[in-house]
């Protein structure tokens, strides 16, 4: 089974590292996010790729061309943006098996894959996080606070998929599969959800991003999770 991996985007919030690097390459404690990312496919024995480029493209592949990872990786690149959903089916050639994974090239999660293929066609959602801290209060009085808690009763998309490869007759040349694809699976009922509580999850979307997930991972020992 393939995983795609959605590396085209200019990564505009953390400039100035990507007016030089793709955001792929943003080291994160000192490992580039997709270095991460493709360490925590191995973990579960996927160890073919589709690579999604765009922005700095050449310098992505040279990179993972020098790397031994022990992996076969095919190169899908733009010329020009074509969002999520574009990314997707223009490496629609590379893809022969009938399901695959695609994770955003922001994300590092150790959020377990055997779980997210109970259904074909599958978002991986977390609890709602919201980005401040909360005050609780009682009358005219603070209670106490809370840093950035997670919401539960409300779900947010972690940018992990494990979809069937009929979705591709629902994905568009140019646009996100968030805006398209999905809502047009989601109307018809073949759409399915996976909820996942107390994960470790993190989007690489700015410089502040970076330190909280370094301080994340530290917490847990994520490359602990990582080795066999």
């Amino acid at each position: 089974m393939k995983a795609v991996i959605l590396s085209g985007g200019m990564g505009t919030r953390l400039r100035p590292i990507t007016d030089y690097i793709p955001k792929a390459l943003v080291p994160v404690d000192n490992i580039p996010i997709i270095d991460w990312q493709i360490m925590y496919f191995k973990k579960f024995g996927i160890n073919d790729f589709v690579v999604c480029v765009g922005h700095k493209s050449k310098e992505l592949i040279t990179h993972l061309q020098s790397k031994n990872f022990g992996i076969k990786i095919q190169f899908s690149e733009e010329t020009s943006p074509l969002g999520t959903g574009g990314a997707i089916k223009k490496a629609e050639k590379y893809i022969d098996d009938d399901s695959f994974f695609v994770i955003n090239g922001d994300v590092i999660t150790n959020i377990d894959l055997v779980k997210l293929k109970v259904y074909p066609n599958s978002i991986a959602v977390i609890p709602l996080r919201t980005a401040y801290g909360v005050v609780h209060v009682s009358g005219d009085k603070i209670e106490r606070f809370e840093e950035k808690p997670e919401i539960f009763n409300h779900w947010m998309n972690a940018g992990i998929y494990f979809l069937n490869k009929t979705i591709m007759d629902f994905l568009p040349k140019k646009g996100n599969i968030e805006t398209t694809a999905f809502p047009a699976l989601a109307k018809k009922g073949k759409l399915h959800v996976v909820k996942f509580n107390n994960v470790f999850w993190n989007s690489i979307d700015s410089h502040k991003d970076i330190n909280e997930c370094v301080y994340g991972m530290q917490k847990i020992s994520y490359e602990r999770f990582l080795s066999k």
